[in-house]
């Protein structure tokens, strides 16, 4: 199976007319990095993956339900924060694909760049623009600065993986994701529960107003939040939706569900784009409500965006 990314991308564009250049990255085998996150333990068990409220987009291929089986593991409470990624990039000299290349996607509002920086993207996506000097040290070009306990963006896949090997960890399977965000509650929508914003009160970082031009900020927040805002859910996760798209290790396809295997799903062998997971900061059900814990999407693995990081799985330890 070799699907693309599914309609609907908007959430996070390719980043397209981009030639990153060949040669090393740095030192992208180096092992023996200290991962400093907390983790969060999910026991083994089953459950009920994809979507079951009827909710999800038929393209993004979220049925049918099917029941997976998975061994227990350990995965980060938060995102990879950007002090966690500078600590990698210092001691392995490593350079991301946006780096390498010259400029990533930000949203329009984020920019904070001289307009000589600013790139056209798409037409059809006019709220995402290439942004020269973007990179997950400034996240909305030349004269902004990221946050130490924000979540790293403008990662790609292959940046994504590259802390990994650093740290001796990996990306979640789409299945680890989905069970780890579903906090021990099966068949709900999100990690609390049904209702979006339950008593009035925000759960997650996602768009209030009318997209993609006002945003109310009902949540607080205009794009990226730190990771440890809101409150986990029963497994001890912190944002497992919104705030950023989250890489998993899995190749996309829309017609997985059908042929995924009960035990410990790896997804196919083959595609043209890597699943994210969450949704993020821009999520508004205007256009995409990807910020359901059943909900799909994915993206080339050397596309970088202003609202797309990760969090790291490993082998569960002691008794």
């Amino acid at each position: 199976m070799t699907d693309g990314p599914p309609s609907g991308s908007c959430c996070a564009p390719r980043t397209v007319g981009r030639t990153i250049p060949s040669g090393s990255r740095g030192a992208t085998g180096s092992r023996g990095g200290v991962h400093r996150l907390e983790q969060a333990a999910v026991p083994g068990g089953l459950f009920t993956m994809g979507d079951g409220q009827g909710d999800g987009l038929a393209a993004d291929g979220e049925l049918p339900l099917h029941t997976v089986a998975l061994s227990a593991f350990a995965i980060d409470a938060t995102t990879v924060t950007v002090a966690d990624f500078a600590a990698f990039a210092e001691a392995t000299g490593y350079r991301t694909d946006a780096e390498r290349c010259g400029f990533s996607a930000v949203f329009h509002l984020a920019v904070r760049a001289p307009d000589r920086d600013v790139l056209g993207l798409s037409p059809a996506l006019p709220w995402w623009l290439g942004v020269r000097g973007a990179d997950w040290r400034r996240p909305g070009g030349r004269l902004s600065e990221a946050e130490p306990d924000h979540p790293v963006v403008h990662v790609s896949w292959h940046d994504a993986t590259a802390y990994c090997a650093w740290v001796g960890r990996s990306l979640p399977t789409e299945a680890q994701w989905e069970y780890a965000a579903r906090g021990g509650l099966e068949g709900t929508r999100y990690p609390w529960g049904d209702d979006l914003s339950p008593g009035g009160t925000w759960r997650c970082n996602i768009w209030q107003g009318r997209f993609p031009h006002h945003n109310t900020l009902e949540d607080g927040f205009l794009t990226t939040a730190p990771v440890r805002s809101f409150q986990p859910n029963g497994y001890g996760l912190w944002q497992a939706v919104g705030n950023v798209w989250e890489w998993c290790a899995d190749w996309y396809s829309p017609r997985y569900y059908a042929v995924s295997p009960s035990w410990e799903p790896r997804g196919p062998e083959s595609g043209s784009g890597r699943v994210m997971r969450g949704g993020s900061y821009l999520c508004h059900d205007s256009y995409c409500n990807r910020y359901r814990v059943a909900a799909r999407s994915s993206n080339t693995p050397d596309s970088s965006t202003g609202n797309c990081g990760f969090r790291t799985v490993s082998a569960a330890t002691g008794p």
